[in-house]
C-alpha cells in the first residue's frame, strides 16, 4: 500500500503527538470508522503510558482520515485523542 501524507496532515501528526509509523499502522491494522464528505477513516488505540500536556495518559487514540487516488492512500489529516480505551 502506497501512502502519501499532504502538509496539513503531517503538521497535525506533528502538533498532535504522533508518528509517521504510528499512522502507517493505523492504516494497515486499525478500525475502520465513519467518516464524513465520502472519505474513509481507521483508528487505533496505542499503549502510550507517557505525559502529554502536563497529564499521564494510558492510551492514545490515533485516527487517521484519507481517500484513495489511483491506488494510493491520501492522507487529508491526523486525529489524536489521549485517554483510557478498553
Amino acid at each position: 500500500m502506497k501512502i502519501k501524507l499532504i502538509e496539513h496532515a503531517i503538521e497535525r501528526a506533528n502538533q498532535r503527538g504522533t508518528t509517521e509509523e504510528e499512522i502507517t499502522r493505523v492504516l494497515a491494522e486499525g478500525k475502520e470508522i465513519q467518516a464524513k464528505k465520502g472519505r474513509k477513516a481507521k483508528e487505533m488505540v496505542f499503549n502510550y503510558g507517557k505525559a502529554w500536556l502536563g497529564r499521564v495518559y494510558t492510551h492514545k487514540k490515533v485516527v487517521a482520515i484519507y481517500k484513495e487516488e489511483d491506488g494510493i492512500v491520501v492522507v487529508i489529516t491526523i486525529k489524536v485523542y489521549y485517554g483510557e480505551w478498553r
